[in-house]
């Protein structure tokens, strides 16, 4: 037998903020898999404390553990890193700030904080030399954090995108799959926990949104503040909009889409139709993917599950690994992602192509009447498709790409069209090559 080279264990104490299901996932990773985590890493990853709002509620760690003072555990000697799992901005903004200032590093999945707060996290992580990590922010258990800021830092991206919200993607899944309107299929989706009792950060699509500002950063450099996201949600997708879009070749998804473009960085939030041929059209029910384009490595998919207990925990457990091995080495730690002023793009110059369902007469001349629209805008029309006749004719329409201002201007033209009874639905086509 070779002669047992390893080193002893280093240990680190962790301090956990929120107990929920991904905090208490990860608890119960740390006391019962610690073996596993040391044999692999030669760490010694010590559960300290964990902050809970209960103190009576019944949870996958012992209540020993438990405390409901969260400046407890940022301040104890004995925790060396600090994870916070609470969401929200406070107190989770002002906890992260304290233990960042106490020179102990910080894993968080808080998209909403870093989304809104990153540059002042990651200025306070870089002035006191301690690592600020957050791979679970966007992806729950899909690695893209990392990939962007440091295996892809040598390539010049043109955009990302992706289904970066399980519970949206729950419900066009099985809108499409089963022909279920959408009321029907989020009431499913919250009694099967996809969805929250109030479901609004998902559906109206902040949650993407704040997904997809922080993606953008890491890809192209730039601080996009979530104001500038132009954000759509699923409200208004109808199953007779997805039934059509499958007749045509789509898959109905809601993005987050992050580019490059000659005016400057774009990133928005919307239903879109994609090509069913597309890697993001596979990806079925709460599943999670983002597609990274680039012109050296050409296009990448990473997918997986995107939410849940115990995947988002794995990725969480990913970074404290990091993080601890880069506390032990008693070093500044140089930050991982610089991100700085850039240019913004306007959405309105941002060029888009879009299916619209127009309710029409069947009477001589309406689609000349539309055409002339859509020209008089400055947006072509790639395909015209007839549903039905008389009083139930309907016109399905793709574009060809041209600025979303454009697209805007064509679609008041057709309101003073007398023939249109109603512009229906207005749906963005994405990832179309056509």
């Amino acid at each position: 037998m070779p002669e047992d080279y390893r080193f002893p264990p280093m240990r680190v104490g962790i301090g956990i903020l929120g107990g929920g299901v991904v905090g208490g996932s990860l608890a119960h990773k740390l006391l019962n898999e610690s073996d596993v985590i040391t044999a692999k890493t030669g760490l010694e990853l010590q559960l300290v404390k964990v902050a809970v709002r209960d103190l009576d509620k019944q949870r996958p760690f012992p209540a020993s553990y438990a405390t409901d003072r969260p400046e407890e555990v940022v301040d104890d000697p004995e925790v060396g890193l600090i994870v916070e799992l609470m969401g929200g901005m406070e107190p989770a903004r002002s906890l992260v700030l304290r233990a960042l200032d106490a020179g102990k590093p910080v894993v968080t999945a808080n998209k909403q904080l870093v989304a809104a707060e990153g540059p002042t996290l990651f200025q306070r992580a870089e002035k006191n030399g301690v690592s600020l990590l957050f791979e679970a922010a966007v992806g729950g258990g899909i690695p893209i954090i990392r990939p962007l800021s440091e295996s892809l830092a040598g390539e010049r991206i043109t955009s990302v995108m992706g289904i970066v919200n399980g519970t949206t993607n729950f419900i066009l899944t099985h809108m499409a799959e089963e022909g279920r309107p959408y009321d029907e299929v989020l009431a499913e989706a919250q009694r099967l926990g996809y969805a929250e009792a109030d479901p609004t950060a998902d559906v109206s699509g902040a949650d993407a949104a704040a997904k997809a500002a922080i993606l953008a950063g890491l890809a192209f450099g730039v601080w996009v503040d979530l104001d500038r996201v132009y954000v759509e949600g699923i409200e208004g997708i109808s199953s007779t909009d997805i039934a059509f879009a499958a007749r045509l070749g789509y898959v109905v998804k809601l993005l987050g889409v992050a580019e490059s473009t000659p005016d400057g960085v774009s990133v928005r939030v919307h239903p879109a139709l994609v090509p069913d041929n597309h890697p993001l059209a596979a990806v079925r029910g709460a599943q999670n993917a983002v597609f990274v384009s680039g012109p050296a490595l050409g296009e990448l998919l990473f997918s997986g599950p995107g939410a849940g207990g115990d995947p988002t925990a794995t990725a969480v457990l990913g970074d404290v690994v990091t993080a601890a091995r880069e506390l032990l080495a008693h070093t500044p730690v140089a930050p991982r992602v610089r991100i700085g002023a850039g240019i913004v793009a306007d959405f309105g110059q941002v060029d888009t192509s879009h299916y619209l369902r127009l309710e029409v007469d069947d009477a001589p001349g309406v689609l000349a009447a539309i055409a002339g629209a859509f020209g008089e805008a400055g947006v072509s029309i790639r395909s015209v498709w007839q549903e039905g006749r008389g009083e139930d004719a309907t016109l399905l329409l793709v574009t060809h790409a041209a600025p979303e201002s454009a697209h805007a201007k064509a679609q008041q033209r057709l309101a003073e069209i007398d023939t249109v009874r109603q512009v229906a639905s207005v749906i963005r086509v994405v990832g179309d090559t056509g």
